[in-house]
């Protein structure tokens, strides 16, 4: 993946509270919107594969919808096994409306 910011959506697509998996480069991304900050973390579950976007957002954690691990969205790390691995996270950027992620 390129250096450069992708854009993936606006920012009424991810009201308060909410996250959406969007793709970047190939790789399905989970964008949550926490009272306004965005944040970006790989939305499949280390621990097999589970669908984080289809999990429960409390604050800024995550919770798998398939065996219950728990992540930190603001920056992937693991807060609850049995995930081991924390998740990639990616740099957001609002311009004017748009909203942009790019790896980090």
């Amino acid at each position: 993946m390129s250096d450069a910011f992708v854009k993936v959506g606006q920012k009424d697509d991810f009201p308060s509270g909410s996250m959406k998996k969007v793709n970047v480069g190939g790789e399905d991304v989970l964008v949550a919107n926490v009272d306004g900050q965005f944040y970006a973390i790989a939305s499949s579950c280390t621990h097999q594969g589970g669908p984080l976007d289809e999990g429960e957002l409390e604050g800024t954690m995550v919770t798998c919808p398939w065996h219950g691990g728990q992540f930190d969205v603001t920056t992937g790390k693991v807060l609850e096994p049995p995930p081991r691995a924390d998740e990639s996270s990616f740099e957001v950027k609002i311009q004017g409306t748009d909203v942009l992620l790019k790896k980090k």
